[in-house]
């Protein structure tokens, strides 16, 4: 194997407005050169916000209910959006709840960061956990289409287990947040 691993070349081949994607030469740890495409994403933060106490006996999850165009359909998720240039992960959490479900909170703690899809982008989403909500008023962007929803965290629970939440950051957080909620 050797040391020199990563780009050696290519370029951007599309852009669009928050998305780069390049087609580059790579080094691969086996000291071979190929190509791969990689979309360049800013980064994002996620949120599960719980209504009551997460180490209650079935606290109560918000969840958004939203349409996706590359699924084709509606999908269960958690509040979540993309970095604005040069946005810590926390500011773009508590903007994210609030024009996604229109609320505050008084707590946000992180739980952990995942890659998204490596084999195709850099994309990363630290997830937060959100409590001491206070509801107002939400401020979505024009091609957001979503239900707010209040749900049982066992009946969220039987949901991913079901196969009905299919989203990646969704079921991570939420079982993230189910699996230590007790033990912060």
């Amino acid at each position: 194997m050797t040391d020199s691993v990563g780009r050696v070349g290519g370029a951007r081949v599309w852009q669009h407005r928050f998305l780069d994607a390049h087609l580059d030469q790579v080094r691969f740890p086996d000291g071979s050169v190929g190509e791969q495409v990689l979309i360049h994403h800013p980064g994002a933060a996620a949120v599960v916000p719980f209504l009551s106490d997460p180490a209650g006996e079935d606290p109560q999850l918000l969840l958004i209910h939203q349409y996706r165009y590359a699924v084709e359909g509606l999908l269960w998720e958690i509040p979540a959006g993309r970095l604005e240039p040069g946005e810590p992960t926390l500011t773009c959490a508590h903007r994210e709840l609030l024009e996604e479900t229109g609320c505050t909170a008084s707590s946000m703690t992180s739980l952990t960061s995942i890659w998204t899809a490596p084999g195709f982008t850099n994309e990363r989403i630290e997830i937060f956990l959100a409590t001491g909500l206070t509801r107002g008023e939400s401020k979505r962007e024009a091609d957001e289409f979503i239900e707010v929803v209040t749900l049982p965290m066992s009946q969220v629970l039987r949901m991913i287990e079901s196969g009905e939440i299919t989203d990646a950051k969704t079921v991570v957080g939420v079982l993230f947040a189910a699996g230590f909620r007790g033990r912060r």
